[in-house]
């Protein structure tokens, strides 16, 4: 049977559509300027048929994950060393807090001086997009963990790197994957910040060759998708390892 869960979520984007047909067929606004849910799909599937979502959706992504891999990374390396010795977290801490709150658009005007109008760059600023989220993220859940587990470990005989790795990490994963959804969503956001300003091949490029070319379908067929994208990562990769921590730690 389907579960009441999926038959909330099927009323729920159903009166979407629904109302946004209605709006549609009011024509408050030119038809290319809001379109209706059927003109947004055939845009969709039109892209995909010629490959040019695709390629913008396999650019875009390569640039991504290069992106948040290289700041998972660093991002916990510099949270594990900010929790563990006083004197980076009283120096370094208060720049990386302030630096989190700096939107990333705001690096590239550096982006642009320090590797040019290229493929490094936008690398670059997502990196720097996610970065602060996740040192963050993992500097409180490590500053935060109970001292009780802490002294368990040490008491059964865990020091040192075991005792990182076997106790403390372990503990201190949930509010860590937390922190990593957070970073994924800023990587994206600082993604599409540079794809958008640099114009080069990918899913900004075609959002912003929508907004040149007063294609509001192509817009929102690219917005669509990107939403669709960040689902299916919440649910297939993030949902699954919450669940596996909480299978193999406990909640």
């Amino acid at each position: 049977m389907i579960q009441k869960k999926t038959v909330k979520q099927i009323i729920f984007y159903s009166a979407i559509l629904a109302l946004w047909q209605i709006v549609a067929m009011l024509k408050i606004w030119p038809p290319y300027l809001f379109p209706s849910p059927l003109k947004v799909f055939d845009t969709l599937v039109h892209g995909f048929m010629d490959t040019t979502f695709i390629f913008g959706i396999i650019i875009s992504m390569r640039r991504l994950l290069i992106g948040y891999g290289i700041s998972i990374v660093l991002g916990g390396l510099l949270g594990l060393v900010m929790s563990k010795f006083k004197t980076v977290e009283d120096t370094l801490g208060g720049l990386v807090l302030g630096l989190q709150t700096l939107p990333s658009i705001c690096w590239l005007p550096l982006a642009l001086l320090w590797f040019g109008l290229n493929e490094k760059a936008i690398i670059f600023i997502v990196i720097i997009g996610a970065l602060f989220s996740v040192t963050m993220a993992t500097y409180s859940a490590v500053k935060n963990l109970p001292q009780l587990y802490v002294k368990a470990g040490r008491n059964m005989g865990a020091r040192r790197f075991r005792l990182l790795i076997e106790v403390i990490m372990p503990a201190a994963m949930p509010p860590i994957i937390s922190g990593l959804k957070q970073g994924w969503s800023f990587a994206w956001r600082s993604l599409m910040a540079g794809e958008l300003l640099f114009l080069n091949l990918g899913l900004g490029y075609l959002l912003a060759m929508g907004r040149e070319l007063n294609d509001m379908s192509q817009v929102i067929a690219v917005m669509i998708t990107i939403t669709l994208i960040s689902i299916f990562t919440d649910k297939l990769i993030f949902g699954r390892i919450e669940l596996g921590i909480r299978r193999r730690w406990g909640p």
